[in-house]
């Protein structure tokens, strides 16, 4: 591909624009002498004439063809070169044809020469620069086009040639004739400029020419009005004859404004349309619900009542909220309820549409509902329903519940009243209640296990009685007892066998679940005494420097022992029971006692204060005595333990007699 073809090419990338000449001298500006310098002066002459329009101008010729040897000089005045690199010169004229003039030697010529001097003033004179071809730069032998013989018109001729590079602040412009008869009708010298253009939504300003006809000059752009770069650098490149070609870089009108129609400008959006984005792209109208009443709107705001979402593009329509859902149906089973409805009338013209589900606890006055704790189960999930179902479980038995079905969608957060509802009331019914949290063993022997239990945290009415099933473990077979209290005594066992026991409680609505599976052993002898300390529920916590444990060693007076066995087991089981609220579990941490004493205390309120004592407090490996209850521990590390409601038998302190 050949560099002529490439420009071309180019060239079709930007608006065709006519190059633009400016012209630096021109002969027939004159309306008086022009006064160039000549040598010799029988050489060339100034003369008044015509030009081809027939307007008086100022000529010079020349015709001494009949003298051999012509070598006639003709400067103009000096030519200020206004920082231009490369000039143009057009010559009219007008050459007889030798044939044509009788007499003549054979020196005759057709032709001229046409020279050019720099210099960085007018300094020249008659006699400088020398007349000849050195220090002047020839720029051609100029040749007509049509000569003419005495019988005929003058033809004029026109001619165009270029010189350059130029550097100094002007230059002359010489002609020699070396025997032609001739006339120099006008002289004109001019440079080319590409002029001011748009392309690509950006202007590029007007600029000259290179030195050379084939070089190409860079002229930085700037977007229009109301555009942005799309692309950098902004250039366009003027060639040798004055044209654009080779754009780099773009420019593209920014939101709101849309290409005219000679996609030269960025024009404003008129009213009731918007653009919402950079681009070639026009303006739209509105979307529905929307509308804007200014000029170069990137976005159409929405009218009262209707909005977009934060994802939502600004060629969306504007949306509103939906209305409640309908037909909302509940089924009530027990403590749990079934609820569905179908889709509101109105689903605010959006597609992303959800769900939530509310659930509030009335109470029997006339007091506000609440919401429900986080017991109450209500699934798939409470906010962001796709489905139109949901199955609430954990409900209170016998309790009145409000659930509001929301209809939300993607615009709902903008709109400042709350969603849309429908709301429907039940009444939950009888149910079973909840299992037993822990069973506890009390105490063994070798054919009887004493249990004790905490009611259950969900008693669904009144407790009628507890089912306790065991069985060897290992085997399928199992037995059960019933008990009207909290506690029972499992008799007729054998020894030395492992059990698995399990405690379940009873309502009108039936029986509730079984608790865990707990592992007890009877013992291997009779002795009552023998695993209670083995089963003793003491928890121990945990101290810094290891497992603390706390042991405190009780000694009852025998007044309090006979007070203690006056009752029996089982009664005092039950006694124990007002102490443990159903759910609660005791806890105390002696850390916050400075006497260890005021701990046991709180802990074994049924025993006399004064018929305890500590002996010995073992902890973080120091162990220090205690002679009186009265002495604190301030020299030893303060013991810390965590307990559980201990169960005391009568027989506890059987455990601990020295």
């Amino acid at each position: 591909m050949t560099m002529d073809y490439l420009l071309w090419v180019c060239s079709l990338l930007v608006p065709a624009v006519l190059a633009v000449e400016e012209t630096l001298m021109d002969s027939r500006w004159a309306t008086t002498e022009l006064a160039w310098t000549t040598f010799p002066e029988s050489g060339w002459e100034e003369v008044s004439g015509y030009d081809d329009s027939m307007s008086p101008i100022r000529t010079y010729q020349v015709c001494n063809v009949k003298q051999p040897n012509q070598n006639n000089w003709l400067r103009t005045d000096f030519v200020p070169r206004r920082g231009v690199l490369r000039v143009y010169v057009e010559l009219k004229f007008s050459v007889r044809d030798c044939a044509s003039i009788p007499n003549i030697p054979g020196s005759c010529k057709e032709t001229f020469n046409l020279f050019y001097y720099e210099s960085e003033g007018d300094t020249a004179t008659d006699t400088s620069p020398l007349w000849r071809e050195t220090p002047y730069v020839k720029v051609d032998t100029i040749a007509p086009d049509e000569s003419f013989s005495l019988l005929e018109a003058g033809r004029i001729n026109t001619k165009v040639r270029s010189f350059g590079p130029l550097s100094k602040a002007g230059f002359y412009l010489a002609f020699q004739d070396l025997g032609a008869c001739m006339s120099l009708i006008s002289v004109r010298v001019f440079f080319k400029k590409c002029s001011t253009t748009i392309a690509n939504f950006a202007v590029f300003p007007e600029t000259a020419t290179g030195a050379e006809a084939t070089s190409l000059v860079i002229a930085p752009g700037a977007c229009v009005a109301n555009a942005m770069e799309l692309s950098v650098p902004l250039k366009l490149y003027c060639n040798g004859d004055g044209e654009w070609m080779v754009p780099v870089g773009s420019c593209t009108c920014v939101a709101g404004f849309e290409p005219s129609a000679d996609s030269t400008q960025c024009q404003a959006c008129i009213p009731g349309t918007f653009k919402s984005k950079f681009g070639e792209g026009s303006c739209a109208p509105c979307p529905s619900n929307s509308r804007t009443g200014s000029r170069g709107a990137n976005v159409c705001p929405c009218q009262n009542g209707f909005y977009r979402a934060d994802s939502d593009p600004p060629e969306s329509s504007c949306t509103t909220i939906p209305s409640a859902p309908r037909n909302v149906i509940s089924s009530v089973n027990e403590t749990s309820l079934s609820l569905e409805w179908e889709e509101p009338e109105d689903t605010g013209g959006r597609g992303d549409l959800v769900y939530n589900v509310v659930c509030k606890k009335c109470l029997r006055d006339r007091s506000p509902c609440t919401r429900c704790d986080d017991n109450v189960d209500i699934a798939p999930r409470r906010l962001g329903l796709r489905s139109r179902k949901v199955v609430v479980r954990n409900l209170q038995a016998h309790t009145r519940y409000s659930f509001e079905v929301q209809a939300v969608n993607g615009v709902s957060g903008k709109n400042p009243v709350p969603p849309n509802y429908s709301t429907v009331n039940i009444t939950t019914n009888q149910a079973a209640p909840s299992a037993v949290p822990t069973v506890h063993l009390m105490r063994s022997t070798s054919d009887t296990l004493s249990l004790s239990w905490l009611p259950p945290e969900k008693p669904n009415g009144v407790i009628l009685d507890y089912e306790i099933k065991y069985q060897e473990r290992g085997q399928a077979m199992s037995h059960t007892v019933t008990s009207q209290h909290s506690s029972a005594k499992v008799d007729g066992l054998r020894s030395a066998t492992p059990y698995v026991v399990q405690v379940r409680a009873r309502t009108v609505a039936g029986y509730g679940r079984y608790s865990n599976p707990m592992d007890f052993s009877t013992s291997l002898h009779s002795d009552p005494q023998k695993s209670v300390q083995d089963q003793l529920p003491l928890i121990i916590g945990s101290a810094s420097a290891g497992l603390v444990v706390v042991v405190a060693l009780v000694v009852i007076a025998v007044v309090c022992l006979k007070k203690q066995r006056s009752g029996s087991e089982l009664e005092y089981t039950e006694k124990l029971q007002q102490y443990i609220s159903p759910g609660v579990k005791v806890y105390i941490d002696p850390f916050t006692y400075e006497d260890p004493n005021d701990a046991v205390h709180e802990f074994a309120k049924e025993i006399d204060i004064s018929c305890v004592k500590i002996e010995e407090v073992i902890g973080a490996g120091t162990k220090c005595k205690t002679l009186s209850t009265a002495r604190p521990l301030s020299p030893c590390t303060a013991p810390r333990f965590h307990t559980r409601s201990i169960p005391v038998t009568p027989s506890l302190p059987n455990i601990f007699d020295p």
